[in-house]
C-alpha cells in the first residue's frame, strides 16, 4: 500500500530539489521499494527524455540543413569551418540513431520540421533572403546524412 506522506514529500523533493529527487528514486528503484517511488513524476521525466532525444535529432538535423543550404547557395563563401560543421552535424545525428535506433523512422519528419530552422540559419549567416531558398526541404534525409552529399557545384575541399 502507498504511503501518501512518503508520496507527498518525494513530490515537494521533486519540486525543490529535482536532483535530490532523481537520487532518491533511484535509491528506490535499486531498493526494490516501488509502494515509495512518485510514479506520476517519474512517467513524466521518462517521457520528456524521450521528447529530448527527438528534440536534439531536430535540432542537429536544422544547424546541418542550415549549411548544406549556404554551402549550395553561397559556394564562392564556403569555409572549412561549414564543411567541419556539416560533417560533426551528420556525425552526430547518426550517432543519436546508432544510440537510439527508434529515431530512425522519426527522420523524415524530424527534417521537415528542421528545414525551417536551417532555413533561419541560412538567411542569418548570409547575405541571402528566404526567398533565395526553397519553401521546403530540397534534401532527402538520405542525402542529408550522406558523408559524400554536398550540394551545389562540386568543388575539391577534401585538401582543406
Amino acid at each position: 500500500m502507498e504511503n501518501p506522506c512518503v508520496t507527498d514529500e518525494l513530490s515537494t523533493l521533486y519540486e525543490s530539489d529535482f536532483y535530490a529527487w532523481t537520487q532518491q528514486q533511484a535509491k528506490l528503484l535499486q531498493e526494490e521499494k516501488w509502494s515509495y517511488l512518485d510514479v506520476p513524476n517519474l512517467v513524466e521525466e521518462i517521457e520528456s527524455l524521450g521528447r529530448q532525444e527527438r528534440r536534439e535529432q531536430r535540432n542537429r538535423l536544422g544547424i546541418l540543413i542550415g549549411h548544406l543550404l549556404k554551402w549550395q547557395f553561397q559556394p564562392e563563401n564556403r569555409s572549412k569551418s561549414w564543411l567541419a560543421t556539416i560533417r560533426e552535424q551528420r556525425k552526430q545525428v547518426l550517432d543519436l540513431i546508432d544510440e537510439s535506433p527508434s529515431l530512425q523512422p522519426y527522420l523524415p519528419e524530424a527534417l521537415i520540421k528542421a528545414y525551417e530552422s536551417g532555413l533561419n540559419l541560412a538567411v542569418c549567416e548570409t547575405s541571402l533572403n528566404y526567398k533565395a531558398f526553397p519553401s521546403d526541404c530540397p534534401y532527402s534525409s538520405e542525402q542529408v546524412l550522406d558523408a559524400e552529399f554536398f550540394p551545389g557545384e562540386v568543388q575539391e575541399f577534401n585538401a582543406w
